[in-house]
């Protein structure tokens, strides 16, 4: 009689550590899936920061390259792009606005791209503002829908101010 204790108290003790044990798996598994979660979404906003900076400097190089006095090619508005493919969540699309403070007589520019000239005088140098957006999806979660809801895109703005 005592000897049938025993294996039902082992068997007891086992079932409780097996239940104790797939717990502690489960709740790695949750913790490690949170954490690689995580660090894809680091991931993606500090790529979508490198290609701002990156579009930022690339505007301002445009723009000083740029023979503003040449007829119909004076104004640069937009500088555009793709890296991968967004729409699936494996890449980023970059959109660069680019405006003109200063008194170069932009003749081409569209009027949302020249910014009032009343803090200017004929000697002040050439301002621009570079706006870039850099908009991404979710690797995990591209293009689908969940619960009939498109997954949103993700977009990282970066403003500056150059003095050309």
């Amino acid at each position: 009689m005592m000897h049938h204790n025993r294996k039902a108290f082992s068997m007891l003790v086992a079932l409780v550590v097996i239940i104790l044990m797939t717990a502690i798996a489960s709740f790695i598994l949750n913790l490690s899936g949170k954490i690689i979660k995580e660090t894809t979404t680091q991931f993606q906003k500090e790529q979508s920061v490198l290609l701002a900076k990156s579009y930022t400097e690339y505007a301002i190089m445009a723009v000083m390259s740029n023979d503003r006095n040449a007829t119909g090619n004076d104004c640069i508005e937009n500088i555009n792009g793709k890296v991968g493919t967004p729409a699936n969540g494996q890449g980023y699309e970059i959109r660069t606005r680019i405006a003109y403070i200063g008194n170069d007589g932009f003749a081409n520019c569209s009027n949302t791209r020249i910014l009032s000239n009343a803090v200017t005088t004929p000697e002040s140098s050439l301002n621009i503002i570079i706006d870039v957006y850099i908009k991404y999806r979710d690797i995990d979660h591209p293009s689908i829908s969940i619960d009939n809801t498109e997954v949103p895109w993700t977009t990282y703005h970066r403003r500056t101010l150059q003095k050309i």
